[in-house]
């Protein structure tokens, strides 16, 4: 399976179908092709929950550039909002918006997409579900649902101790 472009999604389960179309009928996709644009997060590995939103990682390589373009395509929609932070001491941009009842975030670093610790989860949870019965994700997706974080339900269920989400990158299949 390739997460470098959406295409995946269009043959999907329903909801995965639904946020293709959603993706397309704003060009969503097409607005952030500059900044390499690379969905993460639960929807794509179908263990998401009804609070479920679309996490969306780019590159940027001009900050304010990054959020003057942000701003002029999506500022518009619905409960819009962006901030420049640090995450893991790292210069950020998250913009958040609705559209069609999906919350969409966009989340941005100057570094490639690849690279980014939401991407690299998604790439590592995958792997782990697909070497596991689906006993295991229906156990991933009542934690979610029980309030628990993507990495925190992993990393519980595979016996991974400190921070959630510095041990699922660090983890290695036995």
């Amino acid at each position: 399976m390739s997460f470098s472009t959406i295409d995946y999604l269009a043959t999907g389960n329903p909801k995965q179908q639904e946020v293709y179309r959603l993706l397309q009928q704003y060009a969503v996709w097409d607005i952030l092709l500059p900044y390499t644009p690379l969905l993460a997060g639960t929807i794509p590995i179908a263990i998401d929950i009804d609070t479920s939103d679309l996490d969306i990682i780019c590159c940027w390589q001009d900050q304010t550039a990054f959020i003057a373009h942000i701003c002029q395509h999506f500022a518009h929609y619905q409960h819009f909002r962006i901030i420049a932070t640090q995450v893991r001491q790292r210069e950020t941009v998250i913009a958040n918006f609705v559209l069609d009842g999906f919350e969409i975030e966009i989340f941005g670093q100057n570094r490639p997409s690849a690279q980014q610790e939401a991407f690299r989860h998604l790439l590592i949870e995958h792997e782990i579900l697909l070497s596991r019965d689906n006993d295991f994700r229906q156990q991933i997706i009542a934690l979610k649902q029980a309030g628990w974080k993507t990495e925190q339900a992993f990393a519980h269920l595979l016996g991974l101790s400190g921070d959630p989400y510095i041990a699922l990158l660090q983890y290695h299949q036995p």
